[in-house]
């Protein structure tokens, strides 16, 4: 089994990504963009998270798949 990418270099390449923004966003451009992507390394049909900055949008994303990701927003709230 290949390991899961954490990282991709430009967030251009996640063909299909629907970035969406934080309702919390207060429009500057301050804030991180998210997309749920399908993988297609897995038979499970597991979901990866992406992560990119706003000011930045060809700029790299991080991805996470939902147990971290649910463990970091859980530690904001």
């Amino acid at each position: 089994m290949t390991a899961l990418p954490r990282h991709v270099p430009s967030s251009t390449t996640l063909q299909g990504a629907r970035w969406q923004r934080s309702s919390r966003s207060n429009g500057m451009n301050n804030c991180v963009e998210t997309a749920t992507l399908d993988t297609p390394h897995s038979r499970t049909a597991a979901r990866l998270l992406a992560v990119r900055d706003s000011k930045n949008t060809a700029g790299p994303a991080l991805l996470f798949s939902p147990a971290p990701w649910e463990t970091f927003l859980d530690s904001l709230r």
